[in-house]
């Protein structure tokens, strides 16, 4: 009977909340004539992209994205990443409350919730590293090849502007960006629109512009946007069978005005109201299986852990050019591109042989609970070296040359170090999928990586152990060890299908945090900036 109650008031409050809409208790009456007054401006698919070089253009952003016109996942990006899983909870919980709200309301309660009290370095952080993938994942591909065939290019919009203009001017190489700008007490945002209020596109139009107003000017049903393209030359507009039309097309990553190598962020997935309930929902399922797959991965022996680890979930697909090596032969070496911090465990567990993986950089934690034997580098070529040597005559070692993990289907520069070592070298090409959480950080806590990788529902690995580097392509035979590497990552490139680039950690880490990824550098700094107060 309670639940049934319940139910029905739910049921009755939404049909409450419809009618109000309806009816136009928030001036729907003036709206609704403004959204008729829009929708005679032709369609956006009508706007030729001839001779568009010397025009000026503007848009918002939110006419920019295929999704609809609610630019909450954004926020909840912003929650979740800058803010905490909190943070994004309760802003999920007002999502009900955005229907029965106007748009001004409606922002302004998203901007409270997702700002309040939030860093400015961890909004600036989200910014450069986690939205520009959800942003170019969704773009609007009939607005996109019109938006690029102009000469100038200007956004306008009520979205916060600290949450797109980075990407504007970076990707899309926009030349004004204007938005809703927030209030901050020292680091921190306080939630609070400043004292300009929520940007009014057409007036911030005519005052950045003057006279000189834009040639081209795309905007989307909403009535807000009806002043905004009525100042421009030339005006169209999104209409909804143009979206729909667009809902299924993503943008092909050819066709990134710029190439998404780096991102972060741990959420895999597009944060839709839907999705990010969905995520909540299995978070304490997710818990209970992160642990099961870890106790039976450290306390069972390998087959039997393999087996119920895939029983749970998992996935593994292995694939082998050459039988493995008998126990007599040389111990070998295997040279893998990095996807997550588990990659040595895997395919350990693939092979079903003893292994022992060094790396670069690895948490306390993470040692902790690996299955197989773990040896830290030190970045010092010499005894790096002599380390590797080490182990090698022990038994078959594990190494990821790119030196950190890469999500999107490009190599990162191998270091050349190993191929000087060995000549028994055996490339080994990985793949990973995961639905819900990324195993890998750049600005968040690293210890936290292989419980959020063995969170997801379903990972799945693929394994592809290529055939053993030909004697004359070695470093014994006169080959450089660059050439050899080279090499390596152009087999491994080759088959995963992803490309190879000259970028390196320190590239990845500059572009996404700032810095070069040591923690030697933050002690050294932390202890020069002691001893300068």
């Amino acid at each position: 009977m309670v639940l049934h109650k319940l139910i029905y008031w739910a049921t009755s409050h939404y049909r409450i909340a419809f009618k109000v809409r309806k009816i136009g208790i928030f001036h729907q009456g003036p709206i609704m004539e403004s959204m008729n007054q829009v929708s005679s401006y032709p369609s956006v698919t009508e706007c030729t992209l001839d001779s568009r070089g010397s025009q000026k253009l503007v848009c918002d952003i939110i006419t920019l994205l295929r999704s609809d016109h609610s630019f909450f996942p954004y926020f909840l990006l912003v929650a979740f990443e800058g803010g905490s899983i909190l943070r994004a909870f309760l802003l999920l919980s007002s999502y009900p409350l955005m229907w029965v709200l106007s748009f001004d309301l409606k922002l302004r309660v998203m901007i409270f919730i997702t700002f309040c009290g939030l860093r400015l370095r961890d909004m600036a952080v989200v910014a450069r590293a986690v939205l520009p993938k959800f942003y170019l994942e969704n773009i609007n591909l009939l607005v996109y090849e019109v938006f690029a065939s102009a000469g100038s290019r200007l956004v306008f919009t009520s979205v916060p502007r600290v949450m797109v203009e980075g990407f504007l001017k970076e990707y899309l190489s926009v030349e004004t960006v204007k938005g809703t700008e927030l209030h901050t007490i020292g680091p921190f945002f306080t939630g609070l629109v400043s004292s300009s209020g929520l940007l009014v596109k057409a007036r911030a139009l005519k005052e950045s512009c003057g006279e000189n107003l834009p040639d081209i000017g795309v905007g989307s049903l909403d009535h807000h946007d009806h002043q905004f393209v009525s100042l421009c030359k030339e005006a169209y507009v999104v209409h909804k069978d143009d979206r729909k039309a667009c809902e299924s097309t993503i943008m092909p990553r050819e066709r990134y005005p710029r190439p998404l190598i780096f991102h972060d962020g741990r959420l895999a997935f597009f944060p839709t109201p839907l999705a990010t309930l969905t995520m909540f929902i299995w978070l304490p399922f997710g818990i209970i299986l992160v642990i099961f797959r870890f106790s039976v991965a450290l306390l069972l022996p390998c087959k039997m852990a393999k087996f119920l680890i895939l029983a749970t979930g998992g996935k593994l697909k292995l694939r082998l050019s050459e039988p493995l090596g008998s126990e007599s032969e040389k111990k070998v070496l295997y040279v893998c591109n990095h996807r997550t911090l588990m990659d040595p465990v895997v395919l350990f567990g693939a092979l079903e042989k003893p292994l022992t993986a060094v790396t670069y950089s690895l948490s306390k934690f993470s040692e902790m609970v690996s299955p197989i034997r773990t040896v830290r580098l030190t970045r010092d070529r010499n005894q790096d070296a002599k380390t590797i040597q080490k182990l090698l005559s022990g038994g078959d070692l594990v190494i990821c040359p790119e030196g950190t993990t890469c999500r999107e289907p490009y190599l990162l520069r191998f270091s050349s170090l190993f191929a000087e070592l060995t000549d028994e070298i055996v490339p080994v090409a990985m793949d990973t999928y995961t639905s819900m959480f990324y195993g890998t950080t750049v600005s968040g806590y690293k210890w936290l990586d292989s419980i959020f990788l063995g969170m997801n529902p379903n990972p799945c690995y693929s394994i592809y152990v290529l055939e053993k580097l030909p004697k004359e392509i070695t470093f014994s035979v006169g080959k450089s060890s660059h050439e050899v590497a080279n090499y390596i990552q152009r087999r491994l490139g080759d088959a995963l299908g992803f490309q190879c680039t000259n970028l390196t950690r320190r590239d990845k880490y500059t572009m996404l945090a700032g810095n070069e990824g040591l923690v030697q550098d933050y002690r050294k700094k932390a202890s020069e900036h002691s001893q300068n107060s």
